[in-house]
């Protein structure tokens, strides 16, 4: 498995994770330890964990950041679409490693396959208004490149 297949498996599991966070109330610890029980130690174990726990830590954080470009409160946001937000929006502006063009298309691609009917074009307008402002050197490349 590549070093982005598995990480495209770790942000599904993470997507999941947060979902399931959000539902049962569970510590992010128990919802952690209950996913590698069921998934086993993997490849994408390591950024898996990583994104979960951070992203959860930081759910409030990321919730205010993300209110700078949302049309509403994170809370009326679908809680699929939430956990993707939390995500993408983490990895946005903590792993710089990863280009910001692969942080919304695998978001995008979580979104049509998990989320609500248009939730994707939500997701992908939401993640294009976040990395301008969060990543303006890489995003600036953009404007030169289209």
């Amino acid at each position: 498995m590549s070093r982005s297949n598995v990480r495209s498996r770790a942000r599904k599991l993470t997507m999941q994770a947060l979902y399931q966070w959000q539902l049962t109330g569970d510590t992010p610890r128990a919802v952690l330890a209950q996913f590698i029980a069921e998934h086993g130690e993997r490849r994408e174990t390591e950024y898996f964990s990583e994104l979960f726990m951070a992203a959860a830590d930081a759910a409030d954080e990321l919730d205010a950041l993300a209110g700078r470009w949302l049309d509403r409160p994170m809370t009326q946001i679908d809680p699929i679409e939430r956990a993707i937000l939390w995500c993408s929006l983490l990895e946005l502006r903590d792993h710089v490693e990863v280009p910001y063009r692969v942080v919304i298309n695998e978001a995008v691609e979580l979104a049509k396959a998990y989320g609500g009917e248009a939730g994707h074009k939500y997701i992908n307008a939401v993640l294009d208004r976040a990395a301008a402002e969060l990543r303006p050197v890489e995003t600036a490349h953009r404007k030169r490149d289209e």
